[in-house]
């Protein structure tokens, strides 16, 4: 009984400091998402559309593991923004088709200032993760 109830303390579990991880690396990019005005899931979405161009909503959906529920009020921001254009797609009425704007292809140089920070980043999260429990 002992043994199971150690396993479920915070420092025995993978999980707690993956989490931790995401949460500070997420809250370090929201300045820098604020001036491009993304959310950090919709800058995930650009960089793969800087990356392919254009694609439908079932392959961006198994790209990033993110479910239509999730997708759908996702894309809809980006389309308002002007940086994605969205149709139902000609070979299946049931997929969408999706393609970059020039506005959302322009977002990608400006998206640089995000990139600089990635080795202090990992550097932090190197840190935080050994230290979070």
């Amino acid at each position: 009984m002992q043994a199971d109830r150690n396993s479920l303390r915070l420092k025995n579990q993978l999980c707690f400091p993956i989490y931790l991880c995401s949460k500070e690396i997420i809250r370090r990019y929201a300045p820098l998402l604020k001036e491009l005005d993304l959310t950090y899931t919709q800058y995930i979405v650009m960089m793969y559309f800087w990356e392919k161009k254009q694609s439908n909503m079932r392959d961006l959906g198994r790209a990033l593991l993110l479910d239509p529920s999730t997708l759908t009020p996702l894309l809809v921001k980006l389309e308002v923004k002007g940086n994605i254009t969205k149709a139902k797609s000609k070979l299946d009425g049931r997929n969408l088709d999706i393609t970059i704007t020039d506005k959302g292809a322009k977002l990608e140089k400006k998206s640089t200032l995000c990139t600089r920070g990635n080795e202090r980043m990992r550097k932090l999260v190197r840190r935080r993760g050994k230290s979070a429990i």
